[in-house]
């Protein structure tokens, strides 16, 4: 697996920066530092003076790559899932039973990631944390139709779309397959930040991993999965 992850290319909709940030030592040290400051000090007080400052550049060379903290916030998500729907493909493509895809499909957006399985400059750790605790106000704004219009949230409707073809292949009458996914994905974010900062608002079994048997469960009943398996 870590050798496949090594040799990927993840393609960023280009409408989300000036400059290739892959082009260049400099554009990477300002993706992987962005990452790194944004995890340690959030998204609402990070900035482009601040980022300069980490990685001892300009705000003037970091605009020459990201128009606004905003669009490098929308490149990280969609590297982000544009990595996820590489992982996906790798752990479904041969196996036949679609039941099993959507098991696998609902552990890889649920699980959280505890180990780099890539060797580029994105530590996917900091990343899937930061997606976590950030993501949502990479649309939750204002400008969110142009951003749409631009394709800044294409990956993640592809993702969701390839998991409700799924739902769709188990149960072709259910009626709200992208809604499901997205309420998965979602919901597991918010589940995991509760459980790390406010754990009354979840429940954590120690030695399980709750979250992803929560939502495991709650989609196959929902679809009839679990009828269709037990019938």
């Amino acid at each position: 697996m870590e050798d496949f992850f090594t040799k990927i290319e993840i393609r960023v909709n280009e409408n989300l920066f000036i400059k290739q940030p892959d082009s260049s030592e400099l554009g990477k040290k300002i993706v992987s530092g962005s990452l790194d400051l944004i995890h340690e000090i959030g998204f609402d007080t990070f900035t482009f003076r601040k980022l300069a400052n980490s990685i001892e550049s300009t705000e003037a060379s970091i605009y020459r790559y990201f128009e606004s903290k905003h669009k490098l916030l929308l490149y990280l998500t969609s590297w982000y899932w544009g990595w996820m729907e590489y992982r996906l493909i790798f752990c479904t493509t041969n196996v036949s039973s679609p039941i099993e895809r959507l098991s696998r499909s609902i552990a890889l957006l649920t699980e959280k990631i505890k180990e780099n399985l890539t060797s580029t400059h994105i530590d996917m750790i900091k990343l899937n944390q930061v997606v976590i605790c950030e993501s949502s106000k990479a649309y939750l704004t204002k400008e969110v139709d142009s951003d749409n219009e631009e394709g800044a949230y294409s990956v993640y409707k592809q993702l969701v779309e390839q998991i409700s073809d799924i739902i769709l292949e188990i149960n072709p009458t259910f009626k709200y397959p992208h809604m499901l996914i997205s309420t998965v994905i979602e919901g597991a974010h918010h589940q995991h930040y509760f459980a790390a900062h406010l754990p009354r608002l979840t429940d954590i079994i120690k030695g399980e991993d709750a979250i992803t048997t929560f939502y495991k469960d709650m989609v196959l009943k929902a679809i009839g999965a679990i009828e269709i398996t037990t019938n």
